[in-house]
């Protein structure tokens, strides 16, 4: 059975694409054959973290109708199990995906064999990134522990949900406009929260109001906290939980703390993935702990509620007790601490 793992951020530079290129390599090394897509359309660079030349075909040429399928463009990489597909950089103008296109490229990911398939997608809330984020339901939201990082996550998680109650509907159904108007309102500043379109859809007819629910219930995102230095970091979680159920009323569930660490920084430059090249740093043992949960439970179960943030204390204990605690890697550094601050509303800036 294929598992398919969307990788995205609300902002660039919290090291979303690294993330990919190593958790994929951690299933592999557990034994899962693993698939790597590169659909940071307009941005591609997968590669270069991965160390292999900007020269095979890749997705680009499947939108450009160069390659009839996927897996003609499947490249052998240095770690046993884990193959790449390349993304756009030969071309130009792929950001801008038709439509028809989108369909036919999510149907041949369908088609893909491999346990698990990661998509590196682009940062922000463009409609294509949103669209192959939703292709999973428990897909992963990188954030870093830093105020505006953690807004973007919080930006991102929004309308990832409004795009799903969108696309639940079909074309110019009444249910499809509310949601639509709906936006329209959130962006001229009224207070309204998701339950308000919800209230509406009931109002429209009350299946479509029980079906609204059941879709939101059934979107499960994980988060990961990435290049914290301090167990301070972890409580910056919090504080995005709380601004998600305040203004979403929905959960979010953290499945892993990533240690800020000198040496993963390194890898764009070494062209070589962290995990090969020091398989033995904080970062690299912290993405192959998360790669084991997402083993032992790919897609969550039942939606997890953490009303004292249990998954949240599990990360700082884990930190507290030395493993993937941040070491110091060149001679004079130290962590630096960071103290947690109160997050904005959000909604007050719309």
């Amino acid at each position: 059975m294929q598992y398919l793992i969307p990788i995205a951020s609300g902002k660039g530079g919290v090291g979303k694409t690294l993330l990919a290129a190593n958790l994929g390599i951690a299933l592999a090394r557990q034994q899962k054959t693993v698939i790597l897509i590169d659909l940071d359309l307009g941005g591609s660079n997968l590669h270069t973290v991965l160390g292999i030349r900007n020269r095979f075909p890749g997705v680009g040429h499947f939108i450009y109708r160069k390659a009839d399928t996927l897996e003609q463009l499947v490249v052998t990489t240095a770690q046993e199990r884990l193959y790449f597909i390349p993304g756009d950089s030969l071309f130009s103008g792929t950001a801008n995906l038709p439509y028809w296109r989108k369909l036919a490229l999510l149907k041949q990911i369908d088609e893909l064999t491999a346990d698990f398939v990661i998509l590196d997608l682009g940062s922000g809330t463009t409609f294509n990134t949103l669209d192959f984020f939703l292709t999973s339901q428990s897909g992963l939201v990188v954030t870093t522990p830093d105020t505006t990082a953690i807004l973007n996550a919080y930006s991102f998680l929004k309308s990832s949900m409004l795009r799903l109650l969108q696309r639940s509907f079909p074309g110019r159904s009444d249910e499809r406009q509310a949601v639509v108007d709906f936006v329209q309102q959130k962006v001229e500043g009224e207070n309204l929260t998701l339950r308000h379109i919800v209230e509406t859809l009931h109002g429209i007819n009350p299946e479509s109001g029980q079906a609204a629910e059941r879709i939101l219930d059934g979107f499960r995102p994980r988060v990961i906290m990435n290049a914290g230095r301090t167990a301070q970091d972890i409580r910056l979680g919090s504080r995005l939980r709380q601004v998600v159920r305040n203004n979403l009323e929905h959960d979010v569930e953290f499945i892993a703390y990533l240690p800020h660490d000198e040496l993963a920084s390194r890898s764009p430059l070494e062209r070589s993935p962290t995990l090969l090249q020091y398989p033995q740093s904080p970062y690299s043992l912290g993405v192959m702990q998360c790669a084991t949960r997402l083993i032992h439970e790919p897609v969550p179960g039942r939606l997890k509620l953490f009303p004292d943030d249990e998954d949240l204390k599990e990360l700082q204990e884990d930190f507290a007790t030395g493993r993937n605690r941040p070491q110091p890697t060149t001679r004079g550094s130290s962590p630096v601490s960071r103290a947690a601050v109160p997050l904005p509303n959000p909604e007050q800036s719309v």
